[in-house]
């Protein structure tokens, strides 16, 4: 019922609850003052019924607004993010191991993983609990984005790597019977040397939770180096770096690795 309320951006919730307050919207609650408020159709009919609903169990407009601030003072606590370290521990200090984040996420994904790396060694490992994940989930949708890599004195065209690292990628280093839907950035393969590449090193899980971190999908990054990332679970942001990838992949500036 209250849904819809509480998956609003924080920005446009704020907005929500002051007019509320100041009684620039007030009852029906009509769909059409509700898509002036946020300046947006998009959810604006689902907004408009959960106050209709908050209404008729006698929760006024002050009371929702009341109820809309105290969901962004909740929300900003649990949003603190979690230092996520490899590397040597540190007597005293606590801190969240890289390799156990990247586990957990991927082992307990429900509907959606996207997961961008420069670099991963030995597939088989670095994708297990992915790809044991989706045969648990069979409906988990997963976006990986990779680098493709021209190794130096390589002359090839730029679809014959691309058709090499396929072939490698499928029938060596993904270990799963599901898979991804995979994307990479062509700037990397130019002949004339990359003019970009894929660099970060991020994970979305559910539209709900990121992770940002400079460590590699390897077994150094993972276990051994010094590397150092943010944990939130902030849907918000989430689904800004969820939707920034995708617009660059609706934009064709990534594009689909073959699948076979």
């Amino acid at each position: 019922m209250i849904e819809p309320l509480s998956h609003l951006p924080p920005h446009l919730r704020a907005r929500l609850a002051a007019a509320l307050e100041t009684g620039m919207l007030a009852r029906p609650y009509a769909e059409a003052q509700v898509v002036t408020l946020l300046g947006r159709r998009e959810g604006a009919d689902a907004v408009s019924t959960a106050l209709r609903d908050l209404d008729r169990l006698g929760i006024t407009g002050s009371a929702a607004a009341a109820w809309l601030r105290s969901i962004d003072a909740i929300a900003s606590r649990a949003a603190t993010p979690d230092l996520v370290w490899s590397g040597p521990e540190v007597p005293g200090l606590h801190a969240r191991d890289t390799r156990r984040v990247y586990d957990e996420l991927l082992g307990s994904a429900d509907h959606s993983v996207l997961a961008s790396t420069f670099v991963f060694f030995d597939g088989p490992k670095a994708f297990e609990v992915l790809a044991h994940r989706m045969d648990e989930r069979r409906g988990l949708t997963v976006t990986l984005l990779l680098d493709i890599q021209r190794k130096r004195a390589d002359t090839s065209a730029p679809d014959q790597l691309v058709r090499r690292f396929a072939d490698r990628f499928w029938t060596t280093d993904w270990p799963g019977d599901l898979r991804p839907t995979v994307f990479y950035d062509p700037r990397s393969l130019e002949l004339d040397g990359p003019a970009g590449v894929l660099h970060a090193k991020a994970l979305v899980v559910d539209d709900e939770t990121l992770f940002v971190t400079s460590a590699n999908l390897t077994e150094a990054a993972l276990d051994r180096n010094i590397e150092v990332g943010l944990l939130l679970r902030d849907r918000a942001l989430a689904l800004t770096v969820s939707e920034h990838f995708r617009a660059l992949i609706d934009g064709g500036l990534l594009q689909p690795l073959p699948a076979s």
